[in-house]
């Protein structure tokens, strides 16, 4: 069962998302402030964070990049009544896997809920830390790559990508693809944010051409 905290200062809203998401199964814990949440999400063990942005204590955007700087494999949806599309792209390249504007539909939510359960993160307790594709080797708690031995950092979106495009290895990822699972768009930002990426990981990995160019389409890693 996934253990989930809702971080909101409106009770209203948090009294809906505690009942709809136990209603799906989850495990719910709240917080109505910044300090109680990031307390929580930092001292806790929870699969995913659902933090509003505007909160009364301080903007959600420190308290999402205070949580990813104290725990990296944090997964948070942020769910939030600004609209501009510069703030989504914002939360999303500073970490977050998903943006929900508010009002929102639960149905909505709660697949979302899902699918970033679903999102590669920190390796469980139990299972193996590490994804091998040919000499490539991704350990998903350091968030290295080795190739041959030689270990390289990576950042937390160029560890999404590689994870992602090494899940499907030798399968032609669309830029759309990676852009929903990767990025958490749910639209065209009109930007090239995913080719500049693949120049990123091309380049930590040697300039390797493993990483091929499907062209009109999106990219594909080759396991040879």
């Amino acid at each position: 069962m996934s253990r989930l905290l809702v971080i909101d200062d409106e009770e209203g809203v948090r009294g809906l998302l505690l009942r709809a998401l136990q209603s799906a199964g989850y495990t719910v814990d709240q917080a109505g402030s910044a300090t109680a949440g990031l307390t929580a999400a930092v001292g806790g063990d929870y699969d995913l964070v659902v933090l509003d942005l505007m909160l009364p204590d301080r903007p959600g955007s420190e308290v999402l990049a205070e949580i990813l700087a104290r725990r990296p494999g944090a997964k948070i949806l942020v769910l939030s009544a600004v609209p501009e599309i510069g703030t989504r792209v914002q939360v999303l390249d500073a970490g977050a896997l998903d943006f929900l504007p508010k009002p929102f539909v639960i149905a909505e939510l709660l697949a979302r809920v899902r699918a970033r359960l679903r999102t590669p993160g920190s390796a469980a307790p139990g299972n193996s830390r590490f994804l091998q594709v040919g000499d490539l080797r991704l350990d998903t708690q350091r968030r290295t790559v080795s190739i041959g031995g030689q270990q390289t950092m990576l950042s937390h979106r160029e560890f999404l990508l590689l994870n992602h495009l090494m899940q499907r290895a030798d399968e032609v990822c669309s830029r759309d693809e990676l852009l929903a699972d990767v990025w958490g768009y749910q639209f065209d930002p009109g930007s090239n944010v995913v080719d500049v990426y693949v120049r990123r990981l091309r380049s930590k990995l040697d300039g390797l051409r493993r990483i091929e160019t499907v062209r009109n389409v999106g990219y594909c890693l080759s396991a040879s």
